[in-house]
């Protein structure tokens, strides 16, 4: 049989070790494709929003949480839009010249619909609070304390109260426009210099000893106070008692007028008496009894007592 060099590749293309350079080449596109594929989905996670650039120019609507088509060729940059707390210490000069140490606590988020807008003007999140929140807010913080009259009055809940009052007053209406939400304004602590510090102290321990003086002195009163009414208790019961007895005395005396008067006009209850006493006398067997009648001079029997004249 006559071999013929190249006859067993007739019909074929250009191979490289077995695989053909189509097959190569159809690998590649597929690859390519679904490499494309997925450049052309991307997922937002909640609390967070998309903005897209394109050849330098930024799109400007931004992409909300969710799963989204898009072009390819956008490049990304992705916001978080959750509420965030930004703490800040300042030290803030009171019209008396003395410097207070105020910590704050600032409650802001992003706005969503102006991410586009962060981005072309500042740039990143981190970026617009460095560059807008925290410059203002030391302004604010400096400039309210110079209407407070003395560095104690940070202590004053009004004075807190004003202060956190007008300071989101300003965050807000500077902030807005620039993105940034702030939603609270929070003193969370307040550092008087160190000599007023101590004098401070030294008048709540006066006005402790004050406070334990007072009471003292009310204790005091009001044991005097039961002392005194227990005395007035004791003496108003000594007084009924005495007017009982002084009622019983009156009864009794009155009792023995009328007996006196009722025996000094019936002698008959003198001899009924002196029965009752002959009757005990008589108990005694020893006992000797004469009963004299002062008319006559001989003794008389005892049935003869009490007859009349």
């Amino acid at each position: 049989m006559e071999y013929t060099p190249g006859s067993s590749q007739r019909g074929k293309g250009p191979s490289l070790d077995g695989i053909s350079v189509r097959g190569i080449v159809a690998l590649a596109v597929v690859g390519i494709v679904i490499l494309a594929g997925f450049k052309c989905i991307k997922t937002i996670e909640a609390g967070h929003v998309g903005v897209v650039t394109l050849f330098g120019k930024v799109r400007d609507q931004p992409y909300e949480a969710g799963l989204h088509l898009v072009n390819p060729l956008y490049r990304w940059t992705i916001y978080d839009a959750r509420k965030k707390t930004h703490m800040e210490r300042a030290m803030v000069p009171s019209q008396d010249q003395l410097q207070t140490t105020v910590d704050v606590s600032i409650q802001y988020k992003l706005i969503n619909t102006m991410a586009p807008k962060i981005l072309e003007e500042t740039g990143t999140a981190d970026a617009a609070i460095q560059v807008h929140l925290v410059p203002k807010l030391r302004s604010v913080i400096r400039e309210q304390g110079k209407s407070i009259p003395r560095a104690e009055d940070f202590f004053l809940e009004e004075t807190q109260q004003r202060l956190q009052t007008s300071i989101l007053t300003e965050l807000v209406s500077y902030l807005q426009p620039k993105g940034i939400e702030v939603e609270a304004v929070l003193i969370r602590d307040i550092t008087l210099p160190e000599f007023i510090t101590r004098a401070i102290e030294a008048k709540k321990e006066r006005e402790q000893a004050v406070e334990r003086q007072k009471a003292e002195l009310e204790r005091f009163r009001t044991e005097q106070q039961q002392t005194i009414a227990e005395a007035e208790a004791s003496r108003r019961a000594a007084e009924e008692q005495a007017t009982q007895v002084r009622t019983l005395a009156d009864a009794r005396a009155y009792e023995i007028e009328k007996l006196n008067k009722a025996i000094g006009s019936n002698p008959l209850y003198l001899q009924l008496q002196a029965m009752e006493a002959l009757k005990e006398m008589s108990k005694d067997p020893a006992a000797k009894i004469y009963f004299i009648n002062g008319d006559s001079p001989n003794p008389l029997p005892l049935m003869h007592l009490g007859q009349g004249k």
